[in-house]
């Protein structure tokens, strides 16, 4: 059959179970598929959706029950276009990993990883006292386990505003402006944390800012909210503005890191992971986003002892 459908057989293969047992699935509608002319079809697209839905739901109910299943990783956090990139190369190189995101903010991230929600957060956050990046909240946001801070790349921060940046938007100032729309992150995300802290260090109101009670989840949310002129300028990474062609004018460079329990580090998908962010294939993949700096990926920031 063609390579989006398949039939009886080859979907019994695929999941490793006999054909009797598809129909038992089929028979209990808890498998997608469809009749044509007779005969059973199984769209591959969703097939793959299902699977990954079962082995996450079976991850959640494992983790409520305080246990861990090998070979599946679930992380919470900040969101950046490299995530996606670096999941899609582990699953090709390591077909037996998983690794489950949720896209919560750096804070949420942190404190989900401390409660065992979660085992890895990514994060961004800047502490404006020391000018450093995620070390100075882990005392605060994660007390009851023994953390590892590894950093993953370095990446620029901007605005992001139409081709050409037509209002001509550079500044925190700017976003003050009359008839302009400004788009948010959620309260807790890195980049709300930073925006806030430049607003309140410019004694900016943010009742002056048209939008800043509009909140999106991403930086694809926040670069497709100005290609749709909902918004004028948005806060994201420059990849966003390269991926959707929008202006940037950068803000800051930013430390972005992944931290886990040191009983998690020296697992074999969190080993997998590293070896393919240092890959000369995924570092070629990304290489046409640019402005990102992966001179200390893989290196470990802070170790709790």
């Amino acid at each position: 059959m063609s390579e989006e459908l398949m039939n009886t057989k080859e979907v019994a293969h695929y999941l490793g179970i006999h054909e009797k047992q598809v129909y038992g699935l089929i028979k209990e509608k808890r498998i997608p598929s469809t009749r044509v002319t007779g005969k059973w079809v199984f769209p591959k697209k969703l097939i793959d959706e299902w699977i990954e839905s079962h082995v996450q739901e079976g991850f959640v109910q494992a983790r409520k029950k305080g246990k861990r299943i090998e070979g599946a990783l679930l992380a919470a956090g900040s969101n950046d276009p490299v995530l996606d990139i670096l999941q899609t190369h582990i699953r090709k190189a390591y077909p037996e990993f998983y690794i489950f995101s949720a896209n919560t903010g750096s804070t949420e991230g942190l404190k989900a990883l401390d409660k065992g929600y979660t085992d890895i957060a990514w994060s961004h956050l800047f502490d404006p006292e020391t000018g450093e990046y995620n070390l100075p909240f882990l005392p605060s946001f994660l007390p009851n386990i023994k953390p590892v801070v590894v950093n993953l790349f370095h990446r620029e921060l901007g605005f992001v505003m139409a081709p050409d940046n037509p209002l001509g938007l550079k500044k925190f100032e700017d976003l003050t402006r009359k008839g302009t729309r400004f788009i948010n992150r959620q309260q807790g995300a890195g980049t709300r944390v930073l925006l806030d802290y430049h607003l309140q260090k410019l004694g900016i109101p943010t009742d002056r800012i048209a939008g800043y009670d509009k909140e999106v989840f991403t930086h694809f949310e926040v670069g497709l909210s100005i290609l749709s002129r909902e918004a004028d300028v948005g806060i994201a990474t420059n990849a966003i503005s390269k991926l959707l062609g929008l202006s940037f004018v950068p803000i800051t460079r930013e430390s972005f890191d992944m931290i886990l329990d040191k009983s998690v580090f020296f697992e074999k998908g969190i080993q997998a992971l590293i070896e393919i962010l240092n890959s000369a294939e995924f570092r070629d993949k990304i290489a046409g986003l640019g402005s990102y700096d992966f001179n200390n990926s893989g290196k470990i920031l802070y170790s709790k002892n």
